[in-house]
């Protein structure tokens, strides 16, 4: 345990899983108490981080790949506690870390600063799952012989041992939201989907932000990710993969990223390895299984940065003709008549740049869309949504993250935001009042005066969002980009490599 300010407990490391290695590797993950077997992982040092899951870095990225950091020993989560806390059955809220599902840890989104301001109001769990080609793997023999989509189950295992332990952690089980952004804002999407909808999901509210919804692999792609593992490794089996050593293993997987990009499997911004269909743990595409009625029915935040595309486009294309190959490489699935659609909406002579261009055309299509997919589906269900667009901070993906986590507590329980304190105490009230409330609206920590927000309204289109700018927020119609008409046209060729080839 860690004293922090003398505000909170923070308990680091603590499996909510058992360790997922050998045998266990790419199985649906097994909980911490099963067989009761405590001893043999011995004592567990909660006042130092602990390990993160086995990094994957993308080919495309501006990083450069050297040996693979982090641990199979990994799923874990962090538990802040408030020293003096206002009720022994306090709200929880469990985040769920972004990082394009190869990266990122617990400490992604640290508690520090949102706990501080809750003053007494809240539990945190910062959860972590298996990443890459450890958490996503899928192939026939892997479907067969154990589980795709386990970093999905392994971050369902996290809130589900909060759940348990609720009480132990003086928090309250029924009041349980979960919040992730980036790869954590479309891991709550896959939440909400997860079974087709669970009726009594272990959670009542989800807060999704920048919802990341890259392109699902179809079977032609996992194959290849699997083969390209197996080659790697010259295994020629899922039994062999699982006897390998961890350094092996994750040298290999490593590699996998930089041969899947050259031969063309995926386009520059996507991560390789993610959530996929499989049928039975996701079943069908998210838009589907929103479209559809087939979610866990609960309140939501969603929200979205103003320039959602810059990080994931490449500053070297000055091309038309460069920019065409890169979507065609992002959506292969997609035929000359998508590409047509997509350039009379999007024209080059809107834009400065091919760059911004493609940026803009990403963002929409891989955050944008998806949060009005969610927040529509949500408010037709009948259930309060709220939506947030954020052009302030860097107005790039990941602008709210300073405002909201952060693990610097000045002794005043301000966190520190970096651009704007006062606009850093309206988030967190509102991400708080959620929480605890169910709205926004309803309670506040700080003395900061923040605007009311209202619902989305679903079903018309006169949505309601809250648009935050550097010197104000206020109530405005929600932005439709011009790729809602692509996405409604050819919903699946976008969404998919493969599903229902337009």
């Amino acid at each position: 345990m860690s004293v922090i300010f003398r505000l909170l407990c923070v308990y680091y490391g603590v499996h909510h899983s058992q360790p997922p290695v050998g045998a266990l590797r790419w199985q649906a993950p097994l909980p911490i108490e099963a067989n009761n077997n405590f001893s043999s992982m011995g004592v567990i040092n909660a006042t130092q981080i602990g390990p993160t899951c086995i990094q994957g870095i993308p080919y495309w990225s501006n990083s450069t790949p050297g040996n693979p950091t982090g641990q199979e020993d990994c799923l874990r989560s962090d538990v802040y506690i408030p020293i003096k806390p206002i009720s022994t059955a306090l709200p929880i809220m469990v985040q769920v870390h972004g990082g394009g599902y190869t990266e990122g840890s617990s400490m992604s989104e640290p508690g520090d600063a949102i706990m501080a301001a809750a003053n007494g109001s809240l539990v945190y769990v910062s959860t972590q799952y298996r990443l890459g080609a450890f958490g996503y793997l899928s192939s026939v023999e892997v479907r067969q012989n154990g589980s795709p989509n386990v970093g999905a189950l392994d971050q369902r295992a996290g809130i589900q041992w909060t759940q348990r332990n609720a009480r132990a952690i003086g928090g309250d089980p029924a009041k349980i939201t979960i919040v992730g952004g980036s790869a954590g804002g479309g891991s709550m999407m896959d939440q909400l989907i997860l079974y087709g909808g669970d009726k009594n999901p272990p959670f009542r509210a989800v807060i999704a932000q920048r919802t990341w919804w890259q392109p699902r692999h179809n079977d032609t792609v996992l194959e290849s990710q699997y083969r390209r593992l197996l080659k790697e490794t010259n295994c020629d089996n899922l039994a062999c993969l699982r006897s390998l050593d961890q350094s092996t293993l994750a040298n290999a997987a490593q590699r996998t990223y930089t041969d899947g990009y050259l031969a063309g499997d995926i386009g520059f911004g996507d991560y390789y390895y993610g959530p996929s269909v499989d049928g039975e743990i996701i079943r069908a595409l998210p838009q589907e299984e929103f479209k559809t009625g087939h979610f866990a029915k609960v309140p939501l935040i969603v929200d979205r940065d103003g320039y959602e595309g810059v990080l994931f486009s490449n500053n070297s294309e000055t091309t038309f003709a460069e920019e065409q190959a890169d979507f065609q490489q992002l959506f292969p699935a997609a035929k000359p008549s998508f590409f047509q659609r997509l350039w009379q909406l999007y024209p080059a002579s809107d834009y400065n740049s091919t760059f911004f261009q493609r940026q803009t055309v990403f963002g929409d299509f891989i955050i944008d869309c998806p949060t009005y997919y969610m927040a529509t589906a949500v408010a037709d269900a009948g259930l309060p949504v709220y939506k947030l667009i954020f052009d302030a901070g860097t107005e790039l993906h990941g602008a709210t993250t300073p405002y909201l986590w952060s693990a610097t507590v000045p002794g005043d329980n301000v966190g520190v935001q970096g651009a704007n304190i006062t606009l850093g105490n309206i988030m967190k009230d509102w991400w708080l009042s959620f929480t605890v409330n169910l709205d926004p609206n309803v309670q506040a920590w700080s003395n900061a005066s923040k605007p009311y927000w209202p619902t989305y309204m679903g079903g018309n289109m006169t949505f309601s969002a809250m648009d935050v700018n550097y010197t104000a927020a206020s109530v405005d119609l929600d932005y439709l980009s011009r790729s809602m008409n692509v996405f409604q046209d050819y919903p699946m060729s976008v969404m998919s490599t493969s599903w229902g080839m337009q």
